[in-house]
């Protein structure tokens, strides 16, 4: 079992940063592929990043350039740095981790869910 919380959300302006963490119990979470995801009023949960166990990441065709993930094995936690945010990037984010060895681009490839954090982009 592998509990997820996230921090770091809020709200704000257009062209600023924001940086997500993710703190996982446990000390198996260097065997979790990591990922983030979020999901805007009306819309589906979409993948924003990914990072496997052995380090590789996948980012979204809109975030690509823009936000960074990383992990922290010795800390149990997984980042996502948000640079250049825009509206558009407003919604809830997740952190999940997945008992996998690569990354998933699905929210079915992951296992276990944060409760989310709100990130708020005004223009």
């Amino acid at each position: 079992q592998v509990q997820l919380v996230e921090s770091g959300g809020g709200l704000v302006q257009a062209g600023g940063s924001l940086r997500l963490s993710c703190a996982a119990s446990g000390r198996t979470f260097s065997s979790y592929a990591m990922g983030w995801f979020r999901q805007a009023p009306g819309k589906e949960r979409e993948i924003v990043a990914a990072i496997a166990r052995m380090g590789s990441t996948y980012y979204a065709h809109s975030v690509k350039g823009r936000f960074t993930i990383s992990r922290d094995n010795a800390k149990n936690t997984v980042y996502l740095q948000m640079d250049s945010l825009k509206p558009e990037d407003t919604a809830v984010y997740y952190c999940a981790a997945g008992a996998t060895r690569y990354y998933s681009e699905y929210p079915s490839g992951y296992d276990y869910w944060g409760q989310g954090t709100q990130v708020t982009v005004s223009s």
